[in-house]
């Protein structure tokens, strides 16, 4: 059987190269397979892997203890950039976690190169395997399980093709929420005096997984007083506005419906209600 000895000294340039691909590729197409392929390294794979190369930069640890290193550090750094993020004006959005990943990774790569630079060639970690032709020799068992092990890789691979190419909608709902007129879930107008309006911020977040339009009507006591058409919102997509309404009678415990309807469809489709006293 005959084998080639690889040894790859600068493993991390094509890493970053990748890292600047997916970036590319986030920035021109919204949607997109290489990018989902990209991702799940990108995620759970980078951004430890550099950071064990920067603390290891001599060969003290082989490259199998490397790579589950990478994949635990990678697990607990991109949550706490999550949270770092969460406490900024960006907050935790697909474009800051990836510029901020990418901007982790990067620097760490860096470090890695300039500790890497320090040390004297053979001192160096450098990723090194023998590749061997495939032949037949060895007992039966063994041919057996080089098959069964060529065959696993290859359903993995079929496997994740698969989940990759088609991937699984999610749930198909509406978010409809009011807030109070400081934007928070409190302070609700709840006495009225007759004539005057009030008003509430109302809220509709579309995670249908394809465009929407919505009509909103907000009655009291089943009288329509008020009402939007035409809220037209993609995927993902969301509405806030201060709307007013203001009572027709003077009563008290008088129900104040907010009432969602989609596209053209005449049952509602979500219903938001208010208790008032109207003097």
């Amino acid at each position: 059987m005959q084998s080639m000895k690889i040894k790859i000294r600068d493993e991390l340039i094509p890493l970053n190269g990748l890292v600047l691909v997916l970036i590319l590729i986030v920035n021109l197409f919204p949607t997109n397979v290489i990018r989902l392929v990209l991702g799940l390294p990108f995620l759970l794979f980078f951004p430890g892997y550099t950071l064990v190369a920067a603390l290891f930069p001599e060969k003290t640890i082989d490259a199998i203890e490397r790579v589950a290193l990478a994949f635990g550090l990678s697990l607990a750094m991109v949550p706490l950039i999550g949270l770092v993020l969460n406490y900024t004006p960006w907050t935790i959005r697909l474009e800051p976690v990836l510029y901020s990943t990418s901007l982790f990774i990067f620097a760490m790569s860096i470090i890695a190169w300039v500790r890497r630079k320090g040390l004297p060639q053979q001192r160096r970690f450098a990723i090194e395997f023998q590749l061997k032709l495939p032949g037949w020799s060895g007992t039966v068992w063994d041919k057996a399980l080089s098959i069964a092990l060529v065959l696993a890789v290859l359903g993995a691979l079929g496997t994740l093709a698969y989940a990759v190419a088609t991937p699984k909608v999610g749930e198909r709902f509406t978010e409809f929420y009011i807030l109070g007129a400081e934007g928070k879930a409190d302070n609700y107008p709840k006495k009225l005096t007759l004539g005057v309006p009030a008003s509430v911020i109302l809220g509709i977040v579309n995670w249908e997984q394809e465009p929407a339009i919505y009509r909103v009507e907000i009655k009291i006591n089943q009288e329509i007083v008020s009402g939007i058409d035409n809220i037209s919102l993609n995927h993902e997509e969301k509405w806030e506005q201060e709307v007013s309404f203001a009572a027709i009678s003077v009563g008290t415990n008088q129900k104040v419906e907010l009432i969602l309807y989609k596209a053209a469809k005449p049952e509602p489709y979500q219903k938001l209600h208010l208790w008032v006293d109207v003097k």
